[in-house]
């Protein structure tokens, strides 16, 4: 019997529909294992892990206990999980140039080292050794420099390329200069950076990279197909080609509704695609075979915590896995601290229940 995570990255419609999920709940975690999450996260973990073993969340190393969100002292940006943000990229990157002119003038390769910057992934990009270095650090030393064959092993990238002028912008700074002449060269700048990074990457012993870019809103694309397929898609088909040449697959992370925009990530080479409930999934399943698929689920169906809306979300998701044999049960816009507790158990249980091709 293989790995039902690797199966289903590979679409190979492992009998069990396994479940992948964007998790910061620890009310939830508390309710569903009985045990407390703040004075014991890692007992806790272990026995969520025990009732579902789908679900593959990570085991904290010790159970110091974590403070409690009430005790707390500064409430930030946000509360993100167990604990608050204490920025938000689109401030920290107003601060940095005085105006458009002053952005337009910005050049990522001369700056290159980009440690406190909060572009998510911050650090030195001025070397693929340097890149590569900071990966392989996330690895055990004994995997070597190989994969090891049928594993769902993997790394991911925030920025795979739209992230990075967004991020390090502000996202109405950007929208406000990325159609200037001048951006071309930023644009070019950011993708050499990314071509050490995508060289790193292929280096790493993994399977998967997952690859991030919240190229399209709730209503549809941010760019118009125009900007994308100048300075986006193209890139997206030299870097997946660096990471494909090394034997690794590419699963494409993405906000919003992607309908749109779809069948570009897929002809860059995509094994599939991860994104909001916005997207039409059952659309994806019927046009491409067995590509990997997750994030049909809404978390505002959890939020309504009515039952029967419930299990006819889940009934949905089955019938779309159905239909593919790389779908994932996954809830796409996330399982926050607000979510019912009692909700997140009920998509759980009714997951384990039914989630089966």
């Amino acid at each position: 019997m293989g790995d039902s995570h690797y199966e289903s990255f590979m679409g190979l419609g492992p009998k069990r529909i396994a479940h992948t999920e964007h998790w910061s709940n620890p009310d939830a975690e508390t309710h569903i294992s009985g045990i407390d999450y703040y004075a014991h996260p890692r007992l806790c973990r272990l026995k969520l892990r025990e009732q579902y073993p789908d679900l593959l969340l990570p085991i904290p190393d010790t159970d110091e206990p974590r403070p409690r969100p009430e005790d707390q002292t500064d409430s930030g940006k946000g509360r993100w999980g167990d604990t608050y943000r204490d920025f938000w990229q689109q401030e920290d990157a107003s601060h940095r140039f005085a105006s458009y002119e002053d952005m337009l003038r910005f050049s990522p390769l001369e700056q290159g080292d980009f440690t406190d910057w909060h572009v998510v992934v911050d650090g030195d990009f001025r070397s693929e050794d340097v890149i590569y270095e900071r990966f392989r650090k996330g690895f055990p030393a004994e995997w070597g420099d190989r994969a090891i064959p049928g594993a769902p092993s993997q790394t991911g990238f925030y920025n795979t390329l739209f992230m990075w002028p967004l991020l390090v912008f502000g996202y109405q700074n950007f929208l406000s200069i990325c159609m200037e002449p001048e951006f071309d060269r930023i644009m070019d700048e950011f993708a050499e950076i990314n071509r050490r990074v995508f060289r790193a990457l292929a280096r790493l012993p993994v399977n998967f990279v997952i690859c991030h870019d919240d190229i399209a809103l709730s209503t549809g694309p941010v760019c118009s197909p125009a900007w994308m397929h100048k300075h986006i898609f193209p890139r997206y088909e030299e870097y997946w080609d660096i990471l494909k040449r090394s034997g690794k697959e590419v699963l494409f992370m993405v906000d919003g509704c992607v309908d749109a925009y779809a069948d570009d990530v897929m002809a860059c080479g995509a094994r599939g695609i991860i994104s909001e409930p916005y997207t039409d999934y059952k659309a994806l399943a019927r046009r491409y075979t067995n590509c990997f698929l997750a994030g049909e689920g809404d978390n505002r169906v959890l939020m309504r915590n009515d039952p029967a809306e419930i299990r006819a979300m889940v009934e949905s998701m089955v019938e779309t896995g159905k239909m593919s044999g790389g779908y994932m049960m996954c809830i796409g816009n996330h399982i926050p601290f607000n979510v019912p507790p009692e909700a997140v158990k009920r998509y759980l249980d009714l997951s384990q229940e039914l989630a089966y091709r």
